[in-house]
């Protein structure tokens, strides 16, 4: 096509940043924060959208109304594409795929999330969807969509049930977390989905909440065909939040913890990958290894402050360029790839 930038609209701002939607024929690899990512395994994440209305104050990308660094959220309006990406990189792995709906926001915000997932699990090259979540957006109406839609499995962030630690922990006064615990329930007993609580441990601040938030997950029905519960790291980010006090633990005592809890509540939190249904698989290739050249073409703001996303002028990825003096939408010009790892690129312009 004849210049980039019409894939990436600007449709206007929220929370006084820029609000870019992203439709065909966009690449949808490339980048941490929007699209498709391989890991290398049978699951791909599947990031249709970057917002979040919560600033939970250990987010470790940031996000929400309260974010410090980001100037640009990023919403792809074209979900029959999203799936067509999911379906050529399955293809090519040659496998059925879980479609992991994650990001660095919060996927309940996404205004097409039940037709994403009805068209994921309608691909014959999609296994299971799952879907992760603070739970704020939720209520049963919801919740039944998602089930007639297909949706296998809900996995639940949730780091207290005590309501006032909760908003605290959230950073917004109206978070509810009796109300997610209703829903959730409801997700657990009154419907074919899964529900996997994930609470995140903050050292210091909620262990004796982590054993509660487990007891409760069993006790309601978690885990019909995946664990019930697992436990996540608390990881320390240059733009991410740190909660007064918390700071992040080594891998080796982070595992020591979670042995201990789940000698003392009789539940498994460290599942290998069989039990969790992962495996690994052929994985995309990288197409360009740090220290290559390529042409891109300015798209859109970065996510960051500081950043800009670019596609390549052959089409086959979007690629994060760092070090930008000045350079508007449209500007072509050539950079030198400095990091990738997962088909996720990073370049500085030369």
């Amino acid at each position: 096509m004849d210049g980039w930038s019409e894939a990436f609209s600007v449709a206007g701002r929220v929370w006084g940043r820029s609000l870019i939607h992203i439709s065909r024929p966009a690449p949808l690899m490339g980048t941490v924060f929007i699209g498709v990512i391989d890991r290398g395994t049978n699951v791909l994440q599947v990031r249709p959208t970057t917002l979040c209305n919560l600033s939970c104050i250990f987010c470790s990308v940031d996000a929400g109304p309260r974010s410090r660094w980001r100037q640009a959220e990023y919403v792809i309006v074209d979900p029959e594409w999203l799936v067509a990406w999911v379906e050529e990189i399955a293809r090519y792995k040659g496998i059925r795929v879980e479609a992991l709906i994650d990001g660095v926001g919060d996927p309940t915000t996404y205004p097409m999330l039940t037709r994403l997932i009805r068209l994921l699990k309608q691909s014959p090259m999609v296994e299971s969807v799952a879907l992760e979540t603070h739970g704020q957006s939720l209520d049963e109406r919801v919740v039944r969509e998602w089930e007639k839609a297909g949706l296998d499995r809900v996995n639940l962030s949730i780091e207290t049930l005590d309501p006032v630690k909760a908003r605290r922990l959230a950073g917004t006064p109206w978070y509810d977390v009796e109300r997610v615990k209703r829903v959730a329930e409801f997700i657990a007993r009154e419907t074919r989905i899964d529900l996997h609580v994930t609470p995140v441990w903050l050292p210091g601040l909620n262990d004796e909440d982590i054993p509660v938030i487990v007891k409760w997950a069993v006790e309601i029905g978690a885990g019909k065909r995946w664990p019930p519960a697992t436990i996540q790291k608390f990881l320390e980010h240059k733009h991410g939040r740190r909660p007064p006090g918390v700071r992040e633990v080594s891998w080796r005592l982070f595992w020591r913890k979670v042995r201990e809890w789940s000698k003392m509540l009789g539940v498994n939190l460290a599942p290998s990958m069989e039990e969790w249904g992962m495996r690994k698989a052929r994985k995309v290739p990288e197409i360009y290894r740090v220290g290559d050249i390529v042409e891109v073409e300015i798209v859109a703001p970065g996510w960051l402050r500081g950043e800009a996303l670019g596609v390549t002028l052959d089409g086959k990825r979007m690629v994060t360029l760092v070090g930008l003096r000045r350079a508007g939408r449209g500007a072509r010009m050539r950079a030198r790839i400095i990091a990738n790892r997962d088909n996720i690129y990073v370049a500085r312009p030369l």
